[in-house]
């Protein structure tokens, strides 16, 4: 499983991108309607107001239900879920785990913490999030890039 060929290319950026997609086409066709309904109605400036904020309201929410992902270059991993953000080093990530019936991956870590990454998830795109799952799991197990790590070290000297 540690194969080089089954390796990503660096930097790679795992997200659900379909789930993505479903979640902002929702929310633009959802803001959009209300908008329409509020300036085709006959009400006063308030409910029109209204109705528009609550569309956009709902677009936000979407938004941020849509940005998780995890970012993976030479010097560890970034991941981003709905509200936090952490970067990680290699050293700091001990396992990935992918259980059948879990809904985003999780990182076990050096700290004996468990940190979900849910830019990964099964959902929607299930071949795919096993294939980022296994890529990850692969670059963890050999403790990152090999030759990305002697890239960057180099590149830190320079500095």
């Amino acid at each position: 499983m540690t194969d080089s060929a089954e390796l990503p290319a660096l930097p790679v950026t795992f997200r659900p991108t379909r789930t993505r997609v479903v979640l902002m086409t929702a929310g633009v066709v959802v803001f959009v309607a209300l908008t329409v309904v509020a300036l085709m109605l006959e009400m006063g400036g308030g409910e029109r107001a209204s109705f528009i904020v609550t569309g956009a309201l709902f677009l936000a929410v979407l938004a941020l239900l849509s940005r998780p992902q995890l970012t993976v270059d030479p010097r560890g991993v970034t991941v981003v879920n709905l509200t936090t953000r952490r970067r990680l080093e290699w050293a700091q990530i001990i396992a990935v785990r992918l259980r059948p019936g879990d809904p985003w991956v999780s990182l076990d870590l050096a700290d004996g913490t468990s940190l979900p990454a849910m830019g990964i998830q099964p959902g929607i795109a299930k071949r795919q999030a096993l294939a980022q799952a296994r890529a990850l799991r692969a670059l963890v197990d050999q403790g990152g890039p090999e030759e990305g790590s002697a890239a960057d070290a180099a590149s830190r000297a320079d500095r």
